[in-house]
């Protein structure tokens, strides 16, 4: 295998609604990215993106967005229709063929100019659920509303969930939401969709992020160069459960318990873990599902009830992971996305430093 390494990564801060187009989005936190990493683009190996046109409502709107990377040199590019953190994966997979040693991921997402409700619903089964249009908070709901009943976790485990994540937030300038009344006044408010209430929930957000990647001796002098440490990648999988919703039971997530297997994430012990849970109870499913106890350090950023951009969130759980490698805050860290309804697929990423 190739030894990759994370070595910048630059995000904008997430904003209920953005202002400018895709390219006005990304080309800061490319410009950055590519700064921090003393690189120019035409010295670029690969580049791969992660969006949704659903999303932006225009097709090709990805196409649009490379002129933030800049139309000459020609580049060897890629794309998912996903979360950034897949392009990041793919990514991945092309430095292992060796004959490039850097690459360039970056994601954007606007949240705020459609329905989300209607938007997300186009990824369930186009038969038997998606012409119900049932949105993405219900099914949570369903999701939280089965670990109630079968005793596995409680309403105020809910609530600790999103006063700590929200907390944690007070220190990341590019979070959405950075401060949270305490559980008691959490438990008093109104449910928004049974048993879920507001905070349990992400916020609408906008934004974008990127990263770059190198291998070997390139990514210790990029990193040598910026006086931090390579955030190497030790391992990643990602895994997929079955689309029906009656299919699979909810209040688990063996696709995620499989892919952290995968990846070596209990071969060492962890100081943190990024997870893209963007509903409370499904971080206490992630969690179980990956035996991630105490002693881990679980989302210090925030994660995706602090900020959730679509298509972007689950990159920048690999990017803060990264992060606190760099600047010697955690040794071995592990980073978490999801895609689909009620933690369908997951990817699981392991950082070290050496």
């Amino acid at each position: 295998m190739v030894d990759v390494a994370i070595v910048a990564f630059a995000q904008r801060p997430s904003v209920r609604n953005a202002v400018g187009d895709e390219v006005e989005l990304v080309q800061p936190v490319i410009q950055q990215a590519l700064e921090d990493a003393g690189l120019r683009a035409s010295e670029l190996g690969f580049v791969c993106s992660g969006s949704c046109d659903y999303l932006i409502g225009r097709p090709f709107s990805f196409v649009t967005a490379l002129d933030a990377v800049g139309a000459w040199p020609p580049l060897c590019e890629s794309h998912v229709e996903m979360d950034g953190a897949f392009a990041f994966y793919e990514a991945w997979v092309r430095l292992q063929h060796g004959d490039v040693d850097t690459a360039l991921v970056y994601a954007f997402g606007r949240s705020s100019l459609g329905s989300l409700p209607i938007i997300l619903s186009q990824q369930l089964d186009p038969y038997t659920v998606a012409p119900l249009f049932p949105d993405a908070i219900s099914l949570a709901a369903l999701q939280a509303r089965a670990l109630l009943d079968g005793g596995r976790a409680t309403e105020r485990d809910f609530a600790e969930v999103a006063c700590r994540s929200r907390r944690a937030a007070e220190g990341n300038p590019n979070a959405q939401l950075r401060q949270s009344a305490d559980v008691e006044a959490l438990l008093g408010a109104a449910c928004l969709r049974p048993p879920l209430r507001v905070h349990d929930c992400p916020p609408i957000s906008d934004g974008a992020c990127a990263m770059v990647l190198a291998t070997g001796e390139r990514a210790r002098a990029i990193a040598s160069a910026r006086g931090r440490a390579p955030a190497w990648v030790a391992g990643v999988d990602h895994r997929i459960d079955p689309q029906d919703l009656g299919s699979r039971d909810l209040t688990r997530a063996p696709s995620a318990k499989l892919a952290a297997e995968r990846a070596g994430a209990h071969r060492a012990p962890l100081d943190l873990a990024e997870l893209h849970a963007p509903f409370s109870p499904q971080e206490l499913i992630l969690r179980e599902a990956m035996g991630l106890g105490p002693q881990v350090a679980i989302n210090p950023s925030g994660g995706a009830l602090a900020a959730n951009p679509m298509m972007v969130a689950g990159l920048t759980r690999v990017g803060e992971a990264a992060l606190r490698i760099h600047d010697g805050r955690a040794g071995r860290a592990l980073a978490h996305a999801t895609s689909g309804p009620c933690l369908q697929q997951n990817l699981v990423c392991v950082l070290e430093a050496r």
